[in-house]
C-alpha cells in the first residue's frame, strides 16, 4: 500500500487506497478507530456482493458503540480482510496497514474525485 498521503478519505472516516491493478482497498481512519475505541467485532460485507458509493456495507464494534461502515465507491467486493475475525484489534492497532476492511472493483473512477484528500479530511477533524 501507498502512504496515507496519497489515501482519499470520506466524512464518515473511511479511507481508500487506490491499487495499482485498479482496485481499491478500503478501512477506517486513525481517527475512527480512535474514536471508537477498543474494536471488539468486525462484519465484513460478503465476498462478490456489489456495494454502492455511500451504502452501509460493514459494521464495526467497539467497547463504546457499534458504528457502520460505508461503502466509498462503487463495485464489487474482491476481498475481506482474513485477520479480523481473529483479531479485529487490528484495527486499533494498524488501521491503515494490516487493518484494512476489505478490497473492492471501482465501477466509476470519477466517485474517487468526491473524496476529500489527507490535507481536506485532516482539517475536517482537528
Amino acid at each position: 500500500m501507498s502512504e496515507v498521503d496519497q489515501y482519499r478519505f470520506t466524512r464518515s472516516h473511511e479511507w481508500v487506497c487506490v491499487n495499482d491493478d485498479n482496485t481499491a482497498t478500503i478501512g477506517i481512519s486513525d481517527f475512527a478507530q480512535s474514536a471508537l475505541g477498543d474494536i471488539v467485532y468486525a462484519e465484513l460485507p460478503e465476498l462478490g456482493s456489489e456495494v454502492k458509493a455511500n451504502e452501509s456495507v460493514a459494521i464495526v464494534e467497539s467497547v463504546k458503540a457499534a458504528s457502520d461502515i460505508y461503502s466509498p465507491l462503487t463495485g464489487e467486493v474482491l476481498e475481506v480482510n482474513p485477520d479480523l475475525g481473529d483479531t479485529p484489534e487490528i484495527l486499533n492497532e494498524s488501521p491503515y496497514e494490516g487493518g484494512w476492511l476489505f478490497k473492492m472493483s471501482i465501477s466509476d473512477a470519477a466517485q474517487l474525485e468526491e473524496l476529500l484528500d489527507f490535507g481536506q479530511y485532516q482539517d475536517l477533524y482537528k
